[in-house]
């Protein structure tokens, strides 16, 4: 199974602003709830690799970042369609929520 890659705050603001359905974990290596929602991210851009983006996001490496979209909790999912967030996700779910979500989006 692929894992999902790290990106960077000026990575996201490209690929968030791009057409297409992208899938953002909003993580820190040391929350506890985040590890639990990594294999789900795994799994999903598996299951959607032809048509979902998924990256993960290091708050701690990005803390602009985290300001500037107002997170102040983490997990937090961000899904984005053609330069829109469509859909924000706080706190460790079952994995069909993020299924349903993206499978409506595309």
């Amino acid at each position: 199974m692929n894992t999902v890659e790290y990106i960077k705050e000026t990575e996201f603001d490209t690929l968030s602003s791009s057409d297409g359905v992208f899938v953002f974990d909003f993580t820190a290596t040391w929350c506890g709830p985040c590890k639990m929602i990594a294999p789900m991210m795994d799994r999903l851009a598996q299951e959607y690799e032809e048509h979902v983006r998924v990256a993960k996001v290091d708050l701690d490496e990005n803390p602009s970042l985290a300001k500037r979209l107002g997170i102040r909790s983490i997990p937090v999912v961000m899904i984005y369609k053609d330069g829109s967030c469509i859909e924000k996700v706080v706190g460790v779910v079952p994995y069909e929520k993020f299924k349903t979500i993206v499978t409506e989006l595309l």
